[in-house]
């Protein structure tokens, strides 16, 4: 293994519960880290897992004093406040409010920071926090199951403390508005969300033209995919858009949003990627770190509504920071596991998917908008 690799953890992360009728369940987390341990990931040389501390005033580097008190007062009162917050994005049906939900939101939070401190401070070479990723939170406003912008507050800490590239990369199925527009005019943080297209997806952003403004013009990157892009496909985006730009950037270290929901089982999306994508990305941010930043490389979770197919893909890809040589069989005691959580048998006996035929008509479409891309990007970094 080529250095070491911290994994975060913590049990507190369940506490974020909007809900058992919510599409957001995060038992999906507890799942992922018991499957990383059952297959022996965390026993490995130079694997440490650490559980989460509370961020505090980190959070208002992203986020107005304002929204963090209406934060702090819905959870102390879910019941009574009617939609006094709801200006907020908070007490909608995507964002209910739970009791203490200021601490459940600034724990994840905490535990991206707690990733990239690690990996820019030399500590280890790669951090996966997975209960981070809440991707779409603005300044004033919860949207999409985020109450807090643990990557952009991430972000935002490390220029503070001395970074001056960070390149950003987001594979979840919706598009990383949030971190994006905290970025928009920033031409130290490069951001490339590859997403689903906006036309049929939340947040209805993430559009080619989204380049960005002032001196971060040129420093926004969007990839909208059609529905059903497959894994050849979305690889090939990869390797003709993320990498060379990557290159061309040459960043300090890499900040990855890993959302999942691009599974083609994913309940809220209409992308067909299978575990074997999913490998194959992180496999690829994992060389792009070593090649270009010493290989710094911080990632969090984000999406993924499917619970087996969650707690594979994350495991897979927290595998290639630790080049595991990968097995195949779902261990029997995380399937017990599954069904205690879930109440069913899961629903899968191995790590990998079966292949997914690929459309033609897709990949053509993809073609077309990768060409749209390079040509809206190529003023500003030759590729």
């Amino acid at each position: 293994m080529s250095g070491s690799v911290l994994l975060v953890y913590d049990e507190g992360f369940l506490s974020y519960d909007f809900g058992g009728a919510h599409s957001l369940r995060q038992e999906r987390i507890k799942l992922a880290r018991e499957l990383i341990s059952e297959l022996g990931l965390l026993q490995r040389r130079g694997v440490k897992e650490v559980p989460a501390e509370s961020a505090e005033e980190e959070i208002l580097l992203i986020h107005s004093r304002e929204y963090v008190e209406a934060v702090r007062a819905s959870g102390k009162d879910p019941e009574g406040i009617g939609g006094r917050y709801m200006e907020y994005g908070l007490g909608t049906p995507d964002n209910p409010i739970f009791p203490r939900m200021y601490e459940a939101s600034a724990l994840h939070v905490g535990g991206t920071l707690e990733a990239g401190r690690t990996v820019t401070s030399s500590k280890a070479k790669h951090a996966f926090n997975l209960g981070g990723g809440f991707h779409h939170a603005s300044r004033s406003r919860a949207s999409g199951f985020c109450i807090f912008n643990d990557l952009a507050i991430t972000i935002q800490t490390l220029l503070e403390e001395g970074l001056s590239r960070i390149l950003y990369v987001d594979v979840d199925a919706h598009h990383g508005d949030g971190v994006q527009y905290s970025f928009y005019d920033e031409p130290r943080v490069l951001t490339i969300s590859l997403h689903e297209d906006g036309r049929y997806l939340f947040p209805g952003t993430g559009f080619v033209h989204e380049i960005g403004e002032g001196e971060g013009e040129g420093y926004s990157v969007n990839v909208p995919l059609p529905p059903h892009t497959g894994d050849a496909a979305y690889l090939q985006v990869f390797r003709d858009i993320v990498s060379p730009l990557a290159e061309v950037f040459r960043p300090e270290v890499i900040v990855s949003q890993l959302g999942v929901d691009t599974h083609f089982r994913d309940p809220l999306t209409h992308l067909n990627l299978t575990t074997a994508a999913h490998w194959r990305i992180g496999d690829e941010l994992h060389r792009l770190a070593h090649r270009l930043c010493e290989g710094r490389w911080v990632a969090a979770g984000g999406g993924g509504y499917q619970p087996s197919a969650v707690a594979r893909s994350w495991t897979l890809m927290f595998g290639t920071m630790v080049e595991w040589e990968v097995e195949d069989e779902i261990p029997e005691a995380w399937a017990s596991l599954y069904s205690a959580l879930m109440g069913r048998a899961p629903d899968v006996e191995s790590l990998w998917d079966p292949d997914i035929p690929s459309s033609t008509a897709v990949d053509r479409e993809v073609e077309r908008v990768v060409e749209e891309v390079k040509k809206a990007v190529s003023p500003y970094h030759p590729l």
